[in-house]
């Protein structure tokens, strides 16, 4: 796979890729969208704590198909308020750290999910050989 980040566009505002190139034949995984939610039913308390289960979640998915977060294309993010940005984003970037080529990433801002103590999903889409 390969980053594209054309030099027409503005580079971007954190750690993603603006587009990603994916070569034919490849196997395709998409997630649906994981709350914070943990195995137990526990709910953690923040935006942080939660977008850590989320992507917690993803990779359990991601390895069932035997992928992992260098195998991730996209990435797509819901929070339910600004405030939640930066806990989001410092997970995200944790989970992604030490990649070599990252993501797309759309982040947007919700007006809430099924219950309200729900802050942060997150679904990621991959593909690997």
């Amino acid at each position: 796979m390969r980053a594209l980040s054309p030099s027409a566009i503005r580079p971007p505002f954190a750690a993603y890729a603006l587009g990603v190139e994916v070569p034919a034949g490849l196997r395709w995984v998409c997630t649906s969208g994981q709350l914070g939610v943990a195995a137990d039913d526990s709910l953690p308390e923040g935006a942080y704590a939660q977008a850590i289960q989320c992507f917690a979640n993803c990779a359990a998915i991601l390895a069932e198909a035997g992928m992992g977060p260098a195998d991730v294309v996209r990435i797509n993010a819901f929070v339910t308020d600004r405030a939640h940005m930066a806990g989001y984003m410092r997970a995200r970037d944790e989970w992604l750290a030490g990649l070599t080529r990252l993501p797309a990433s759309t982040l947007v801002i919700v007006s809430g999910f099924t219950r309200p103590e729900f802050l942060v999903e997150v679904e990621v889409t991959a593909a690997a050989p």
